[in-house]
């Protein structure tokens, strides 16, 4: 009796051992992401083991151990099941039985290669996010070189605007180089002053300048230039300049009496390309601007940084 009785449970523990196979490799065929199927994988494991929580931690590329999927709440001891180069297997109170262990084991292959393609196509959409960052980027420099560019082929004596030119793509390098930082940086310093100086226009501009902006003095200036360009296009004579800060945010304000963002015609000579490129610079350090009509008439400008928690 007990030897028919062991003939029988032997098919049937590979008939079990088959079953938990193949749900846990379907889990990770079927899911959108390995994250996602390593939820269901986790959650099925602690309901064949009677374990009380059950976490997988996988390596990174740096071989860091990084939990990614987990389920349950600790209330007891703690049992490890290292699957090497893809990650660790936790399980808190309950045991793993071999056919489930086993069926872990053998996810070992699939969970690196998912592992290895979501790497891979992470790292292809970066580099396309780059490259096209790269184009618009070239794209919106040329554009703002053009100008003193053509105006060094007019001069009698190109020197001023070559230099210029070469002033900008420091400028501009600068801020594709660097990231968000402290807030050292006011706008009371020079680049308010170098921003008009390059204009050259008949504005009036006061300031109220006493907050901190995290972003250097040469792309302020880019970003100052333009804001004021947009100004004078607008027909406006007078500016004025604030930067305040609020809670979580710095924000620098420019107040123009022009004919107003809403009038197209008349606020597009320094909306275009020149307003892509302050964007593009604003947004190294973490900011965002805007454009609102003002209720008395003319154009609010803002650049708005948040600041990290």
């Amino acid at each position: 009796m007990s030897s028919l009785a062991n003939v029988v449970e032997f098919p049937l523990r590979r008939q079990e051992a088959a079953r938990v196979d193949h749900d846990l490799v379907l889990m990770l065929a079927t899911a959108d992401d390995l994250a996602s199927a390593m939820n269901d994988v986790v959650d099925r494991v602690r309901r064949e083991s009677g374990a009380s929580r059950v976490e997988w931690w996988a390596r990174d590329a740096d071989g860091v151990l990084e939990l990614i999927a987990a389920t349950g709440v600790i209330r007891a001891r703690r049992e490890n099941l290292d699957l090497g180069p893809v990650g660790t297997f936790v399980l808190h109170g309950g045991r793993l039985d071999p056919t489930t262990e086993s069926a872990i084991i053998a996810l070992t292959p699939i969970i690196r290669r998912r592992t290895a393609e979501e790497r891979l196509a992470r790292t292809a959409v970066d580099l396309a996010r780059r490259n096209q960052a790269l184009e618009e980027f070239a794209a919106l420099v040329a554009h703002e070189l053009k100008v003193p560019l053509q105006a060094a082929l007019l001069a009698d004596g190109p020197a001023e605007p070559i230099e210029e030119a070469l002033d900008l793509v420091d400028t501009l390098l600068e801020a594709a180089r660097t990231e968000s930082g402290k807030p050292v940086f006011t706008v009371a310093e020079a680049p308010l002053e170098a921003a008009l100086e390059d204009l050259g226009a008949d504005l009036e501009v006061t300031t109220d300048s006493g907050t901190l902006l995290p972003v250097p003095p040469g792309p302020l200036r880019v970003i100052l230039r333009n804001l004021l360009s947009n100004a004078v296009s607008a027909g406006a004579r007078h500016v004025h300049v604030e930067t305040i800060r609020s809670s979580g945010s710095r924000r620098l304000l420019v107040d123009d009496d022009g004919i107003g963002v809403a009038h197209a015609e008349g606020y597009a000579s320094g909306s275009r390309l020149g307003l892509s490129l302050c964007r593009r610079i604003a947004q190294r350090y973490g900011a965002v601007i805007e454009l609102a009509q003002r209720p008395s008439g003319g154009t609010r400008a803002t650049v708005a940084f948040t600041e990290p928690r």
